[in-house]
C-alpha cells in the first residue's frame, strides 16, 4: 500500500467532528514501575495542543506511545478513526504521522539539505545512500523550501554537525515536515533557541495549523510558546493527566501550580 493509499484509509468511515489523535486509557509499565497510568487524551484536527508537565512526568513516554516507538502495556491509540495501537513507525509515518526528538537525531554528516532530503524519501531505500540517488529535482526544490521556511536558508550544503544546537532542532523540524505530514508531534522544539528565533517559531507553527491545516501536538517547557500558540494543553504530573483545558483554564489550575511550584504555591494561588 502505498503512503497516499494508507492516508486515505485511515480517513475512511471516520466521523467528521472525530478527533485526529484518541489515546485512550494508555499505561506503558517498565518492569515494576509505571511511567504512564491509564492517560486519555483527545487532539482536534488543525489545532495546536500541547503536553506539558515537570521533568519526568511521562510526556516523551507519551510521545513515544503515539509515535508507536513503545508499545502502551494497556489502551489504545487511534489515529483518523484507525485503530493504530499495534504500528510500527514507519508506518506511523506513511499516515501522515511526523516527528522531532528532545535528543536530536540527525545524519551529522550529511547536510543540511540532504538530512531534508531523507526525510522526504524515508521509505525509498534502507540506506541513506540509496535514497539520495532517488532524489528528483521536485522533491529537492520542495526541500530547499522548507529550509528556507524555517530560516535556515543559509546553510543548505553546511553538514548537521556543524550547526549550533538551536540549528539543529530547526533542522529536524524541516526534515519532519518534509514527509507532508497530518499531525506533527514536537519534543520541545524551543530548546536551545534564543528569544527571536522562539518569536519566529511562534509565527511558523501558527502558521502550520491556520494556513496548512497541520495539526500540532508539542511538548514543551518555554510556557511563553505554550500560553501563545496552544488551542488545547493537557498536563500531565507522575505519568497521570490531572488538567486540561485552554491556556488560560490551565495556567490557573491549583493542581498545575501544584505540580509546578509545590503545595504551598498552589494554597496561596
Amino acid at each position: 500500500m502505498s503512503a497516499n493509499e494508507s492516508r486515505n484509509a485511515s480517513t475512511k468511515g471516520s466521523p467528521v467532528n472525530a478527533p485526529l489523535l484518541d489515546v485512550q486509557g494508555v499505561s506503558v509499565v517498565f518492569g515494576g514501575l509505571t511511567a504512564v497510568h491509564d492517560f486519555s487524551m483527545q487532539v482536534e484536527t488543525g489545532r495546536i495542543h500541547a503536553l506539558i508537565g515537570p521533568n519526568g512526568a511521562g510526556k516523551t513516554t507519551t510521545f513515544n506511545c503515539i509515535s508507536r516507538y513503545y508499545q502502551p502495556t494497556t489502551g489504545r491509540i487511534v489515529f483518523g478513526g484507525m485503530d493504530v495501537t499495534h504500528h510500527r513507525p514507519h508506518q506511523m509515518a506513511a499516515l501522515g504521522v511526523a516527528r522531532t526528538f528532545q535528543n536530536l537525531e540527525l545524519f551529522a554528516e550529511l547536510s543540511v539539505l540532504d538530512n531534508v532530503l531523507l526525510g522526504a524519501y524515508s521509505s525509498v531505500a534502507r540506506t541513506p545512500q540509496a535514497r539520495l540517488r532517488a532524489y528528483d529535482a521536485e522533491t529537492i526544490d520542495f526541500a530547499g523550501h522548507l529550509i528556507d521556511r524555517v530560516g535556515l536558508g543559509d546553510f543548505h550544503r553546511t553538514a548537521a554537525k556543524n550547526l549550533d544546537f538551536g540549528r539543529q532542532k530547526l533542522l529536524e523540524l524541516a526534515r519532519a515536515l518534509a514527509i507532508r505530514p497530518r499531525l506533527l508531534l514536537l519534543d520541545e522544539p524551543a530548546a536551545g533557541l534564543r528569544n527571536r528565533e522562539i518569536e519566529s517559531l511562534d509565527r511558523m507553527l501558527t502558521e502550520l495549523a491556520e494556513r496548512d491545516g497541520i495539526t500540532v501536538l508539542l511538548v514543551e517547557h518555554v510556557m511563553q510558546l505554550v500560553m501563545s500558540i496552544s488551542h488545547r494543553i493537557t498536563v500531565i504530573s507522575f505519568g497521570e493527566k490531572i488538567a486540561e483545558g485552554t491556556p488560560d483554564e490551565v495556567r490557573g489550575d491549583p493542581l498545575v501550580i501544584e505540580a509546578y511550584l509545590g503545595k504551598g504555591a498552589a494554597e496561596a494561588a
